[in-house]
């Protein structure tokens, strides 16, 4: 206690900082877990655990959460000093803060990527549309060619209209 009275203020808020950090850092991993878990619970499971262990485990882990919650919230109630003031307040609208800018900055993501994916959708759909035309088109010029070709070299066409050599368009 004596050395946290002799220590420079700043000094002692930015252990106290950093202290604080480290378990909210803890708290923030085992979240990722728990979602992460939650996500996989909404999927087809494969793997060999059972349905009991694996409603054990997020038991498990969401009281894990909640301890280190409470835990956070005493440390920054009780444990913290005064001059610091309402800790806990603050942490907690600043945290509520961040949460409702971080979804509303991946609902902007989420729009983004849903535009892109249409765009590129729209792109495909349209180069498509223009092979299939290209190949009509095409497929139309050579049956043309090849009619015209026929009737050219059939035996009726050369009994019925023959004319000097030179005068052949597509001999």
């Amino acid at each position: 206690m004596q050395e946290i009275g002799k220590a420079d203020p700043n000094d002692v808020f930015i252990s106290i900082g950093n202290d604080l950090g480290a378990l909210m850092d803890e708290y923030d991993k085992i979240g990722k877990v728990f979602l992460q878990q939650e996500a996989e619970a909404h999927q087809v499971y494969t793997g060999t655990e059972s349905i009991g262990k694996r409603a054990l485990m997020r038991v498990i882990v969401r009281s894990r959460l909640d301890a280190m919650l409470a835990e956070l919230r005493e440390t920054m109630v009780y444990k913290a000093p005064p001059e610091l003031g309402a800790l806990w307040t603050k942490y907690e609208a600043m945290w509520k803060q961040i949460v409702i800018e971080q979804d509303e900055a991946h609902k902007r993501e989420t729009a983004k990527m849903q535009i892109e994916a249409a765009r590129q959708r729209r792109l495909r759909r349209k180069r498509k549309e223009e092979a299939v035309w290209v190949g009509a088109i095409l497929f139309v010029v050579v049956w043309y060619v090849g009619v015209l070709l026929l009737l050219r070299l059939s035996q009726t066409y050369r009994g019925h209209y023959s004319s000097p050599w030179w005068s052949c368009v597509l001999c």
